[in-house]
């Protein structure tokens, strides 16, 4: 059944950048986050997740773990990011969501483990605000840490510049460390 995926998955991929090219070049840009779903979800894309072609590739691969992970992360958020870590090799997936609404907004992060053994995995969420608590979330994990989310009032700090830290470790030593902003800073 892996081996099957693995062969579809590259070839969905392919279709779903390809057909959401066409439509981004005929308007000069990419369709907003809100009218852009990931194929076969119905999760939205941010619109900088619907602008990022590798988070819109990796997102059609997998849209199994793309509805999984933001169902843990609640209703309305959207797809923000998918980085496979540390590399190509993907022994994780860090999926990040963001919410915005006319009162509050929010950001979240599944770490997906990819390599089907339990890892020890460790995943923050800090807000770009002082005085505010990291959200963490650190064990033994088969198949993913998180989710950490953060909500709150505009002037919280989670959707504006909060950072995710996503580390996994085998034996002892970590394999993937990787820090990145939930969404671009402005």
């Amino acid at each position: 059944m892996r081996t099957l995926i693995r062969f579809i998955a590259p070839a969905a991929a392919l279709v779903s950048v390809l057909a959401v090219t066409p439509q981004a070049s005929a308007a000069g840009h990419a369709p907003s986050g809100s009218s852009m779903r990931v194929p076969g979800t119905g999760v939205a894309f941010s619109e900088n997740g619907a602008r990022d072609a590798r988070t819109r590739a990796i997102a059609a691969e997998n849209p199994a773990a793309v509805s999984a992970t933001a169902t843990l992360c609640g209703s309305g958020y959207e797809l923000e990011a998918a980085e496979q870590l540390p590399d190509a090799r993907r022994f994780g997936t860090l999926f990040t969501y963001t919410k915005s609404t006319t009162s509050m907004s929010g950001a979240c992060a599944v770490f997906d483990n990819n390599l089907g053994t339990a890892k020890r995995m460790k995943l923050k969420l800090c807000p770009n605000k002082t005085g505010v608590a990291c959200k963490v979330d650190e064990g033994t994990y088969s198949q993913y840490a998180g989710p950490v989310k953060g909500e709150g009032n505009h002037d919280a700090g989670w959707n504006n510049c909060s950072r995710v830290t996503a580390i996994m470790w085998s034996s002892g030593v970590a394999i993937i460390d990787r820090a990145r902003f939930v969404a671009p800073c402005d």
